[in-house]
């Protein structure tokens, strides 16, 4: 059987990069159950709630939902489980450094296949308050017309 090349992405967190301001983002290992990577190959999670957290020198991820297998029997996992992140040692000091600094918090933004491997997209993160996320809606909506705009512009004068 041909080994998978390329990345397939399983799933986006689109609200996380409406909530927070990314400052850094880092490719992470998970360690998964059969049942979870036969769930993620049919493209089936969520990352709406999940977040991540450093603790006794380990990274964790927490609150992603994987749904059961649906031809999984008792083997099957529970949808939320913590899963643990395969990062190196500095990578993982880096991280807690940056999230101890204050104000800031680990949240996955894809989950995806890497070469068959399933892989986790974590960003160094902080909240925004509710006008930048005002600002933010307005600017791309100005950016939207003034694009459609010299679209019109460029065909009317061909």
């Amino acid at each position: 059987m041909p080994r998978e090349q390329g990345r397939k992405v399983v799933a986006t967190n689109r609200r996380a990069r409406h909530d927070y301001t990314i400052e850094d983002t880092v490719e992470a290992g998970l360690v998964l159950t059969g049942t979870e990577v036969k769930s993620l190959r049919q493209g089936r999670a969520s990352l709406v709630d999940g977040y991540a957290y450093i603790d006794g020198g380990q990274a964790y991820l927490d609150a992603v939902h994987i749904p059961e297998y649906n031809q999984g029997t008792w083997t099957n996992h529970p949808p939320r489980r913590t899963r643990k992140l395969l990062l190196h040692k500095q990578q993982i000091l880096k991280l807690y450094a940056q999230v101890r600094e204050g104000g800031y918090t680990l949240v996955p933004l894809s989950l995806y296949f890497s070469d068959g491997r399933a892989k986790v997209e974590l960003a160094v993160a902080k909240g925004k308050r509710e006008y930048d996320k005002r600002q933010a809606l307005r600017e791309r909506q100005d950016n939207r017309e003034a694009q459609r705009a010299m679209a019109t512009r460029r065909h009317l004068g061909e």
